[in-house]
């Protein structure tokens, strides 16, 4: 952990309140994509049908891929360090606000929002299509609001509470490196024939890094739901039925919390690339799912989002003053 791990994170996490996420094309996540994506290519050319040489080719993309991401992350910030202290901390949490994504997930989830409050359903379908991987085009207006729901209780690990805890234990590169787990995992992770066994890797990768932070951003929300209007009472007996009710180790930590706080059912079955995928239910449907259910999931992942930050400011504090 930097000395200056308070003023970083600090500064990173306003940045991203007040400006969110940046789009251009020098965005180091997009530079990660693009490292992935040649990868991708190099791989499909290859055209391996040793599921033993698909799995080492895509562990060899997933660690040459995060250890570069921390090394060139380190090698930056030395720079800047060696020319300016000031201008090394300056550097460090613009990097870091490039890599925290809670207002963007929050801008996204409000386009659908905005279009189901425009009563335009087919805009809402085709804004949810940019931050779910199911199939949207047949949903209906309760379906949409849950998985704009889910999609922001599952997303507040990985692009908002995990972050801030990569970034706070070692600093930007540490958080970048984080971000090359996410995003391998977001493109290569898939279950399917063609990324089986080349994302293999990095689907359990993803699922180790973000196993202590999802259970860590699932307790946030249970707190967070006590400022924001949420059941809490709900949100635990909920977590605690249904905190393993999908496929994957983590998603379901939060969405559960969620789904409880607000008395709505997540989970189900869903379309993805045109063949029904059968999930587990999570949640109870206490309430009907209304539009305003969005709102309350951003303020929801907002509220645990700063008690996280206030939780990891205290700490720096504590540490520095040892």
């Amino acid at each position: 952990m930097s000395e200056h791990a308070t003023i970083i994170i600090l500064a990173a996490f306003l940045l991203d309140c007040i400006f969110g996420d940046p789009q251009n094309p020098l965005h180091p996540i997009r530079a990660i994509g693009r490292a992935v994506a040649v990868g991708v290519r190099a791989f499909k050319s290859a055209k391996l049908r040793s599921r033993a040489m698909q799995f080492t080719s895509g562990a060899a993309l997933t660690i040459v891929v995060v250890c570069s991401s921390f090394i060139a992350t380190r090698l930056v910030l030395l720079g800047f360090y060696h020319a300016n202290l000031r201008l090394g901390i300056a550097a460090e949490a613009l990097i870091c606000y490039f890599i925290i994504a809670a207002r963007a997930l929050k801008v996204e989830s409000m386009k659908v929002y905005h279009a189901l409050a425009a009563d335009d359903l087919q805009a809402a379908r085709e804004n949810l299509s940019y931050i779910v991987g199911r199939e949207t085009k047949n949903l209906d207006e309760q379906k949409i609001i849950k998985a704009t729901v889910e999609t922001i209780a599952e997303n507040l690990s990985d692009g908002a509470i995990a972050t801030l805890i990569f970034i706070f234990i070692g600093g930007a590169p540490l958080g970048m490196a984080y971000k090359a787990v996410n995003t391998l995992d977001s493109m290569i992770g898939y279950r399917n024939d063609e990324f089986e066994y080349f994302g293999k890797f990095a689907a359990r990768l993803d699922d180790i890094v973000n196993f202590i932070p999802a259970r860590v951003s699932a307790a946030f929300m249970i707190l967070g739901s006590a400022f924001v209007g949420g059941d809490v009472k709900n949100a635990i007996r909920i977590y605690a039925r249904d905190r393993y009710n999908h496929k994957s180790p983590n998603a379901a930590q939060t969405e559960s919390v969620c789904a409880g706080a607000l008395g709505l059912q997540l989970g189900g079955d869903s379309y993805y690339n045109g063949k029904l995928v059968q999930k587990p239910i999570i949640g109870d449907e206490l309430n009907v799912p209304e539009k305003a259910h969005i709102r309350s999931a951003n303020r929801l992942m907002y509220a645990a989002t700063i008690l996280a930050l206030i939780t990891l400011l205290a700490a720096s504090a504590i540490l520095k003053g040892h």
